[in-house]
């Protein structure tokens, strides 16, 4: 099997190198940018099978680098912040990031999260069902990865597809926020309840607040009608 491509993206020379040479000894290869208009022009050059990207750049920002790599082709995103602000988080997602980490960060969970969104990409491919989901005028197409509403399609990122699936195929079952997050990002330590919060959030914005249910001390449910 080919070695898996990996883009770090950061301003920071020192950051940039220190990701690139743990990834390379964890078998990945890996290419660099520490701007944003080289981060998208190295985007479509090397074509990437994930993204590693800091949100504060020279150039334009990792928001808008984000932005325009995902309007060209879907691809998992890791993104790096310095503050842990809930706001960048959730621009982040919504513009198409799929996890994030705060700076200061540690190597091993880098790594961690990594793989892990690479195993969630892999399974996504692989596991494509000729089924579509019907709840009221919300219709979830698990073959094509479509969302619509009211007849008019619905644009969701992967990781908001992947949670609004995983809940619709468990309509009204309470999922805890732990379990969604290790079934949906594969990753089980840490960050998770707000991370998983955020798409809710996203979610709710583009398919209306009644579709899916908070289960206070508990996660989520899916609860569109019928």
């Amino acid at each position: 099997m080919s070695q898996r491509k990996v883009l770090v993206v950061d301003d920071e020379v020192g950051i940039c190198e220190s990701i690139a040479a743990r990834l390379r000894a964890e078998g990945f290869d890996v290419e660099l940018a520490f701007d944003g208009p080289s981060a998208v022009s190295r985007c479509a050059e090397i074509d990437p099978d994930l993204v590693v990207l800091d949100v504060m750049m020279p150039g334009f920002d990792g928001l808008e680098v984000c932005r325009r790599i995902q309007a060209v082709r879907p691809v998992p995103v890791l993104m790096l912040t310095a503050r842990a602000d809930e706001t960048d988080m959730v621009i982040g997602l919504g513009v198409g990031a799929d996890d994030y980490l705060s700076k200061p960060f540690s190597m091993r969970v880098l790594v961690a999260r990594v793989q892990a969104l690479l195993r969630r990409a892999d399974r996504a491919e692989s596991a494509a069902r000729p089924v579509l989901l019907e709840f009221g005028d919300v219709v979830i197409d698990l073959t094509e990865r479509r969302v619509r509403r009211d007849d008019q399609e619905v644009h969701l990122t992967r990781t908001e597809f992947e949670l609004i699936a995983y809940l619709a195929e468990r309509p009204r079952a309470a999922i805890p926020r732990e379990s969604l997050f290790e079934e949906i990002w594969g990753w089980g330590e840490g960050g998770g309840s707000r991370t998983v919060d955020s798409h809710v959030k996203a979610l709710r914005r583009k398919l209306g607040p009644s579709v899916i249910r908070t289960v206070h001390g508990v996660g989520y449910a899916w609860d569109a009608p019928k």
